[in-house]
């Protein structure tokens, strides 16, 4: 069975199970009626997933000399595809800075946003979309040169910060500035890569992020050995997949497509064992999972095996985050808080049952 074939399935069961409400007196939402599965059908039609990254940040989305596109953003992406479609290929990434992301998901212009966008309430709620999960458990940090002598945020009093425009960073900076009842002269920049420059140049003695962003743009840096970053953490930034609010076929497709990710590490399926593990295993978690059993993938309106193609063809969590950001990539990153809740982190996904 094709996946658009399981898709007007599911959709003609969530009609039915609406029309049944309805005549036994319920509420309705008839605008859920109306735009369930839109998404999916557009991608289906087109071919391809149109998969919304950033400009350029190492370790996340970045471009090759060869124009090939990598990093864990976009790793994510094509294990979307490879879900969606049955192809890890089948992805068109689209460039997008930090201004031009939410216009582009609210114009259609893409169909996920999977570019280091931090899950806060204000975008949550009023602004017409929905996170499908958290990918990477952040925490705004500062980078400053070694030779600036400075241990702790606490002793910026008075410097000169480089900031992203428009962000979340902008606005714990000047939080964190008045609780502390610190004076700081804040730079913004309409791009990290902008911001990276004006600290490199001198025109600001620190510069404020994400911590794995500034990882990422320290290994850019002529002399990475001589910047440090900070051990403070002045905030909370949850990191995830964005889609438009009132698809609620596919908000639940992308919320489970990143949870198969997750728990496919908890349960020991990897990119080299999925065959086998399909094949072989008798714990029943890992049958629904990997489409033995129960039929998740169609009740998603997707093929029952998309797990197998997804995690053979990109890997798991893991898998990923080793490639992109782990121990042995450029960046270097401990799993830290991106750790399975069974290491220590905070990474969870719901049960497959």
């Amino acid at each position: 069975m094709t996946p658009v074939s399981l898709i007007f399935r599911g959709r003609l069961r969530r009609a039915v199970s609406f029309a049944i409400g309805a005549i036994a007196g319920l509420a309705v939402d008839s605008a859920e009626v109306a735009n369930s599965g839109v998404t999916m059908r557009g991608i289906e039609t087109r071919g391809y997933l149109r998969c919304g990254v950033d400009v350029g940040l190492t370790g996340f989305a970045e471009q090759g000399e060869n124009g090939a596109w990598q990093g864990f953003d976009v790793d994510l992406c094509r294990a979307y595809a490879a879900a969606l479609l049955g192809r890890a290929n089948a992805v068109r990434f689209v460039p997008l800075t930090t201004s031009e992301r939410f216009d582009a998901l609210d114009n259609d212009d893409i169909d996920i946003l999977i570019r280091n966008t931090s899950w806060t309430f204000a975008r949550d709620v009023g602004r017409g979309f929905d996170f499908a999960g958290i990918a990477y458990y952040d925490g705004q940090g500062f980078m400053a040169p070694a030779d600036l002598g400075v241990t702790s945020a606490r002793d910026l009093d008075g410097a000169r910060v480089c900031v992203q425009a428009a962000t979340t960073s902008e606005l714990n900076l000047v939080d964190y500035i008045e609780t502390n009842n610190l004076a700081m002269d804040v730079i913004a920049y309409e791009t990290a890569l902008e911001g990276l420059a004006g600290y490199e140049n001198g025109a600001c003695d620190v510069y404020t992020n994400d911590l794995s962003s500034l990882a990422g743009l320290r290994v850019s840096l002529a002399d990475p050995e001589n910047h440090i970053l900070l051990p403070d953490v002045i905030s909370k930034e949850p990191l995830g997949p964005v889609i438009r609010e009132g698809d609620a076929a596919f908000a639940d497709t992308a919320r489970w497509i990143l949870n198969t990710l997750i728990a496919a590490e908890e349960l020991g399926v990897t990119s080299q064992n999925v065959d086998v593990r399909a094949r072989t295993s008798t714990n029943p978690e890992v049958q629904r999972l990997l489409g033995v059993s129960d039929g998740f993938g169609e009740r998603l309106g997707l093929e029952n095996t998309y797990a197998r193609t997804m995690i053979g063809t990109v890997g798991n969590y893991a898998e990923i985050f080793e490639r992109n950001l782990g121990a042995n990539s450029r960046l270097g990153l401990q799993r830290g808080l991106n750790a399975q809740w069974t290491e220590g982190g905070l990474l969870y996904a719901p049960p497959f049952r």
